[in-house]
């Protein structure tokens, strides 16, 4: 993505706006290109890779160094016009070969380091997201063949200083930034442009005969309903942050039933009544939390322990400790309740379900048994 082309742009207000790449894109793209360099013995100056989401990049490499044993490589990051924290820095892997025929991916300098529970990674592991993982896991592979084996270390020089610009800190993330992307790319566009863009797929659900959706914050949501649920993918729609929004265009458009399926992390912010999620707007997370576990009768000291938790996700086990798993079920019904008063005076109110899930992707919680919700939306 050197050079922009049509389908680099989204257009919003006659402006167009270029994308951008994530920093697993870079990742995967350095790792790719220095093992390449590892094999051939020789630098390299631009590689291609396909982005999770079928996104062909091509991009300049920087930094590039090449011995026997090892090869080093770096990608410079490009948010396109949705600039962040990690814009213009330099993203690098080192490839070194190894023994073995495995692929180890480990995070070095600038890369943070994972020190509590909720984000989807153990503790002690690098900030190094799943789809990256395996993103940079392949593309390395392809490159060395099946019976070789390398080291793959990422790393960022500046990351420790950038990443005091995220909320990395406030995540138990360490001492850098995370490599992160479901689909890759960054996909800057307005709010209310993007949220006209969910709505018209909502739209196209309808014209083809849909009754019941199945809205989902984002990929996790949607790769869960997919793999865990067994339900049809072409009933699913995103709905990212902009769930009270979406409600009122499911009413809009008369669907009969919509499945809300999300992390516990997401969907808990509806039971306090919050129907953006994004946390710049509202974070109710813990406090919803305790406040269900004490309506439960949970003792004090574990609404303590619960409410100093940074994630749910950390909260989770805490709970489990404790045999308090029902409050899933309670938050369950509890949003459930909350859209059905947000759209109490709709004039095609619809049945709401909801399913509630934890990182490992167990379902946590439902407002009606799992299966009855399943036989509903076969």
């Amino acid at each position: 993505m050197t050079e922009s082309t049509a389908q680099d742009l989204v257009w919003h207000r006659g402006k167009a706006y270029r994308k951008g790449y994530t920093t697993g894109s870079c990742a995967t793209a350095a790792a790719k290109v220095a093992a390449l360099m590892l094999l051939r013995q020789q630098r390299i100056d631009q590689v291609s890779i396909v982005t999770p989401s079928g996104v062909p990049l091509h991009l300049s490499v920087e930094a590039a160094t090449v011995a026997q044993f090892q090869a080093v490589a770096a990608i410079r990051k490009d948010g396109g016009d949705d600039v962040d924290a990690t814009h213009g820095m330099l993203i690098f892997a080192r490839v070194t070969r190894n023994s073995g025929t495995s692929i180890d991916i480990t995070g070095g300098e600038g890369i943070g380091i994972v020190t509590r529970q909720g984000v989807g990674l153990p503790v002690g592991a690098a900030a190094i997201n799943k789809t990256p993982r395996h993103t940079i896991e392949q593309a390395v592979r392809e490159v060395i063949g099946p019976n070789q084996g390398v080291t793959v270390e990422i790393f960022a020089p500046e990351g420790i200083e950038r990443a005091k610009q995220t909320y990395n800190a406030k995540l138990g993330i360490e001492n850098g930034i995370s490599i992160i992307g479901t689909s890759g790319i960054v996909t800057p566009m307005s709010e209310e442009s993007w949220k006209r863009s969910l709505a018209i797929e909502l739209e196209q659900k309808k014209a083809q005969g849909h009754r019941r959706v199945i809205l989902v914050p984002g990929n996790h949501g949607e790769r869960f309903v997919r793999q865990q649920l067994h339900l049809n993918h072409e009933m699913v729609v995103t709905m990212s942050n902009f769930v009270g929004y979406m409600l009122q265009e499911a009413s809009r458009l008369e669907f009969e039933q919509v499945l809300l399926v999300g992390h516990i992390g997401k969907l808990i912010k509806i039971a306090a009544g919050v129907f953006h999620t994004h946390s710049h707007v509202a974070d109710a997370r813990l406090e919803t939390l305790v406040t269900h576990l004490a309506l439960l009768g949970a003792p004090n000291a574990l609404l303590q322990q619960v409410y100093a938790c940074l994630t749910t996700e950390e909260a989770l086990v805490l709970i489990e400790q404790h045999g308090y798993q029902a409050v899933y079920t309670a938050l369950a019904q509890r949003i459930c309740t909350r859209v059905a008063d947000m759209l109490r005076y709709a004039s095609h109110p619809f049945c709401c379900d909801v399913v509630l899930f934890s990182y490992d992707n167990q379902i946590l919680g439902c407002h009606r048994p799992i299966d009855t919700i399943l036989e509903d939306y076969q």
